[in-house]
């Protein structure tokens, strides 16, 4: 990689060169097929959005997320709006503008959610009606849009992204400049009809980052890295994770002469640079397909799972370091130095007690692996995310233990598995714990208790049992409120009442009334109750 001596906060970049227009794109807005009314609207079914999708000329772009993130035999699992992912990942980066496009009705929801995950950060929005929407004015008031916000002083990057209705509707951002004043474009395609999870909306976003920066890179010296430089080979990471793993892995690769690479989804543009730069790049969140295929491209090697636990490490460090060409006497005494430790931390920390996991922050396999080496009768473990072949090596393992591993899993699946095994503790989504607490067994949520510890090495290892089993040991806790309250607040008894609600009292019928039947007295007919 050829890095630049400026620095980007301060100079202007050259404009990159237009992007050469695909022999089937329309040529200018007004010349493609515009959308009618009735193509696409927020009250349409998965179904008619598809096929408006398709009219307007968005096949290519959902064949392509069809392939990256397959669904499998049965539909979505349930997920929150999947743009949360791509649009969490651009607020989460330096000198980079977000803009939606959308109805405000889902702007509304995406920007609350946003500001409540912590973002602070301006959300740009362009509002679109029936006429905008049908004539391609959206697509001009867009394309508006950028050019007042494009500036370099303020930012590297504007990333504009298409809801359900715009997408569905043809708004063609691939006709937007690819860069304004030195400021890059970056326009997106997030529907909820064709992106099945948030998690993966974020390999989307990182994706289409990393092909604008391996281009940028290709064609001559790039920004360099605001932090120094490593002599040693380095390894990316894929997957957002616990601040201290990316440094816990730092000091695993150390032995072996490697470094830890840049994190992606990056904080900073000049970070995608180095990223690229890598020498192998670890998946350790194994459903960035469209990221994998960048750093393929760049002919870097792409490795899954991650270290966590003994075998889990021992497994990581063999494939990494045989992947960077690190002599094999050297992966092994780093093994040798590094797996005793963790070993000791997970005989210090035991978790004893029957466990079903699930989520869909992609790292649930992970979870799974650290909780069998630390004793857990672990029966079940879903994810939101689909099965690719970086996540095979934990999908093996973990089903060598004798633990269901259920991809694209569904609520009704956990609910399932959680009826079945009738674990001492459900780690899940919000959903799932409401029930296991309903039913007196412990929960915990597993994006804010669980995936927010540390995961790698020594440090990971026994950074789950405190929590696991403290919930565990609430049980007793359960089972006095379970009694307290039994028979109150369901059914006839739910609500807030003054006094004791009576019971709901058993419809009547007169002895001289048959059914269907005209009587001397009255009649009455089937459905229709007393006449």
């Amino acid at each position: 990689m050829d890095y630049g001596s400026r620095d980007i906060d301060t100079d202007r970049l050259a404009d990159a060169p237009a992007e050469p227009a695909r022999a089937d794109a329309a040529p200018s807005v007004s010349s493609a097929r515009p959308a009618t009314e009735g193509d696409a609207s927020c009250h349409a079914g998965r179904d008619q959005m598809r096929a408006a999708a398709a009219k307007a000329g968005q096949s290519e772009t959902l064949d392509r997320y069809a392939r990256d993130y397959p669904v499998g035999p049965h539909d979505q699992p349930q997920s929150m709006c999947p743009a949360f992912g791509s649009l969490r990942v651009g607020l989460r980066m330096r000198r980079t503008a977000t803009v939606l496009s959308g109805s405000a009705c889902c702007v509304y929801g995406l920007t609350f959610t946003s500001h409540f995950y912590g973002a602070r950060r301006t959300v740009g929005y362009v509002p679109f009606n029936s006429e905008t929407l049908v004539t391609g004015k959206l697509f001009e008031d867009i394309r508006e849009a950028v050019h007042q916000l494009a500036d370099p002083a303020l930012y590297d990057a504007i990333v504009v992204t298409n809801l359900c209705v715009p997408t569905a509707s043809g708004v063609p951002l691939r006709l937007l400049p690819k860069s304004i004043d030195g400021v890059r474009i970056i326009g997106i395609d997030v529907p909820g009809f064709g992106v099945p999870t948030h998690a993966e909306a974020k390999d989307i976003l990182a994706g289409a980052m990393l092909a604008y920066a391996r281009g940028e890179a290709e064609q001559g010296p790039v920004a360099a890295p605001r932090q120094p430089r490593t002599d040693r080979p380095s390894v990316a990471l894929l997957g957002e994770m616990f601040p201290a793993d990316p440094m816990v892995i730092g000091r695993l690769l150390e032995p072996m002469g490697l470094a830890a690479g840049p994190v992606v989804p990056t904080r900073e543009w000049r970070e995608l640079y180095a990223a690229l730069d890598c020498t192998v790049a670890a998946a350790i969140h194994p459903f960035y397909t469209a990221s994998i295929r960048e750093f393929e491209a760049a002919g870097r090697t792409v490795v899954g799972s991650a270290p966590v636990g003994v075998d889990g490490t021992a497994a990581w460090l063999k494939a990494v370091g045989e992947a960077a060409e690190v002599p094999a006497e050297r992966i092994a005494a780093t093994q040798n130095a590094i797996l005793p430790a963790i070993r000791g931390a997970l005989a210090g920390s035991p978790i004893k007690g029957r466990i079903t996991l699930s989520g869909y922050e992609g790292s649930e396999l992970l979870v799974a692996r650290l909780l069998v080496e630390s004793g857990a009768d672990l029966r079940y473990v879903g994810t939101a995310c689909p099965r690719t072949a970086w996540s095979d090596p934990d999908r093996e393992w973990l089903e060598a233990k004798g633990v269901h591993v259920k991809f694209r899993a569904s609520l009704e699946d956990d609910l399932a598995a959680f009826a079945e095994f009738a674990p001492d503790l459900a780690i899940g989504t919000t959903p799932v714990v409401q029930k296991a607490k309903q039913s007196g067994t412990p929960a915990l949520y597993f994006t804010n208790l669980i995936s927010a510890r540390p995961l790698m090495g020594p440090a990971g290892a026994g950074s789950l049992a405190e929590v696991v089993n403290g919930a565990i040991a609430s049980k007793p806790r359960f089972d006095r409120m379970l009694a307290f309250f039994d028979g109150v607040g369901s059914g006839h008894t739910s609500g807030i009442w003054e006094d004791v609600p009576p019971a709901p009292k058993k419809p009547k019928i007169r002895a001289d009334v048959k059914i269907g039947v005209k009587s001397k007295t009255a009649s009455y007919d089937a459905g229709m109750g007393d006449a």
